[in-house]
């Protein structure tokens, strides 16, 4: 059985945040992101119970009657802001290494909930090889993200992945509606700034989220080992190394790994992107209210 931090608990703690998007654009009955019209194509979505100040003309007479309760017919538009989440599934992200890969999942599935639940479109793209497949389509409602989250805990973590292809190739990308996320390590020889670049030209808010562990970041290896690439096709693959790991060789490790970090957020600062990158020893609500929180994501 897959490790997973999937649970009800997990869920009902992130009940209480909401997501923040920072253009313009709205989502019909969207919390924070109400529009002042209702547009000319509408169809139901779900429902919640009335809070003071709600339009009381979409109130259902019907579930009152039968609970003596107020509850709110929510409906969706096209103009719902879209939350696009593209997660990398390449081997780095988990295939040996189980927590990760439940991080990865859920740090995912909790921006789609996070946005589900301020009654936007959701949508999880499955990064693999040069692909990005959709499973579930677009997400409008909480009963439709969790079928997804079923979806989310049996990926298959292997092979490599291409996220500019993945990224540039998908059809569903709209123009400035909404947010797109990428989670990733950003081990790729792939060209993950075309990607960005792509997603600027779609007039999208972009969020870019590298998942580390922390071995990743502080490797403790010393003496003569075998480094296997964890994307490597088998063990003979000109990717893998026998090397003799030294305290010099470590330091060059680490000072190459800022260097990178710092050059993905550069890049994304330039590209009015946001970046941002975690450890997964961090709980996934400290890094919502932290590192989201600070780029302007959360409120």
């Amino acid at each position: 059985m897959k490790l997973s931090y999937l649970n009800d608990g997990f869920f009902s703690r992130l009940e209480t945040l909401a997501l923040n998007l920072k253009t313009n654009l709205s989502g019909y009955f969207g919390g924070k992101h109400l529009v002042s019209t209702y547009g000319q194509t509408v169809e139901f979505s779900d429902f919640r119970e009335y809070q003071p100040g709600d339009d009381i003309r979409r109130i259902d007479w019907n579930l009152y009657s039968r609970f003596e309760k107020y509850f709110l017919k929510l409906f969706t538009d096209e103009r719902q802001m879209q939350v696009q989440i593209f997660i990398d599934c390449s081997a780095s992200m988990g295939k040996d290494n189980p927590k990760k890969a439940a991080y990865v999942v859920a740090t995912a599935a909790a921006l789609g909930f996070l946005a589900v639940q301020n009654m936007d479109k959701a949508s999880f793209y499955l990064m693999k090889g040069d692909n990005a497949e959709n499973e579930n389509g677009t997400i409008v409602g909480k009963n439709a993200f969790f079928r997804a989250v079923k979806t989310l805990e049996n990926i298959d973590f292997d092979g490599e992945t291409d996220i500019e292809k993945c990224v540039t190739n998908c059809r569903d990308t709209g123009t400035n509606n909404g947010l797109t996320v990428i989670v990733s390590d950003f081990f790729t020889d792939s060209n993950w700034k075309k990607a960005v670049d792509y997603l600027a030209y779609k007039k999208r808010q972009v969020l870019l989220v590298q998942v580390l562990t922390p071995e990743e970041i502080n490797p403790a290896y010393d003496g003569r080992v075998n480094l296997l690439d964890s994307e490597a096709v088998d063990v003979s693959d000109e990717k893998n190394l026998k090397v003799k790991i030294t305290r010099g060789m470590l330091q060059a490790y680490e000072e190459a790994l800022e260097e990178f970090r710092a050059d993905l957020k550069s890049f994304c600062s330039k590209r009015g992107a946001d970046f941002v990158s975690v450890n997964t020893e961090t709980p996934i609500e400290r890094m919502l209210f932290g590192e989201l929180l600070k780029v302007g994501i959360m409120e």
